[in-house]
């Protein structure tokens, strides 16, 4: 059996109203998901440490809801080998593994050393421009951000509007980590392997490191860099504080 990395007591413990919270989540995905209240949507997932939460709750409402899985050519083999494991575990049909332009790729990073000069340049060549190019098809999208990874997320809406006017939900961002860890042995669910190696926020291999106990989920995220954002949750540069969560079911 897996240990869990360890971490104050307090902040493993779910919250009062954890019930509420899952309740309260599915619901939202079923506005979203079953009942379309802003047309064709699609749910974003990094497959990373925490994602199978958002991922099983979905898969509760529709198990061929669109998952979007942005592969970009540097991700941990144990991130690849955990998202074809867990869709299968949960039965999700219809994942959709969006790759970088090879020939932008190329020319742009030939030697696959973009991220040491220009971090943001790359996010943009293998995360935000693949991703954009196939979230046009949608009206709304979901991702699985939280407040409780701090900083820029402390202030972290459940329903946003994107740079280009779509709808956008965050259906975690009230729950707590030890609401995550509930749900996890509640449902029985696996964990990215890379989790039990102290990796709890996890992206591409050579931006990524394993954090120690206390330190902030995303701290081991570009360490050492002021980027803490890949760009995929920006407007104009900035997070999206402005809670329009009482729209949703407009």
């Amino acid at each position: 059996m897996h240990v869990l990395p360890d971490r104050k007591t307090d902040q493993l413990r779910p919250s009062s109203n954890f019930d509420q919270l899952e309740q309260e989540a599915l619901e939202l995905l079923r506005l979203i998901f079953a009942d379309k209240i802003h047309g064709k949507a699609a749910l974003v997932s990094s497959f990373g440490s925490e994602s199978a939460v958002l991922l099983h709750l979905a898969s509760r409402v529709d198990p061929d809801i669109p998952v979007l899985f942005i592969d970009t050519l540097m991700l941990f083999e144990e991130t690849l080998h955990y998202q074809l494991e867990l869709a299968q575990t949960l039965g999700l049909s219809n994942v959709i593994r969006i790759l970088p332009d090879l020939h932008k790729a190329r020319d742009a990073d030939p030697y696959g050393r973009l991220h040491l000069s220009d971090p943001d340049s790359c996010c943009d060549l293998r995360k935000i421009k693949p991703l954009e190019e196939n979230l046009c098809q949608y009206n709304a999208w979901v991702s699985g951000r939280k407040r409780f990874h701090g900083e820029d997320r402390a202030l972290l809406a459940v329903q946003e509007v994107d740079e280009q006017g779509r709808h956008k939900f965050n259906p975690l961002a009230d729950w707590q980590a030890g609401d995550i860890k509930a749900y996890f042995e509640r449902h029985e669910l696996p964990r990215n392997p890379l989790f039990y190696r102290g990796f709890r926020s996890i992206g591409c291999s050579p931006c990524t490191v394993a954090v120690g106990d206390g330190e902030d989920a995303r701290s081991g995220r570009w360490q050492g860099q002021e980027k803490t954002e890949c760009g995929i949750h920006l407007v104009d540069g900035k997070l999206v504080k402005k809670n329009t969560a009482n729209e949703a079911t407009r």
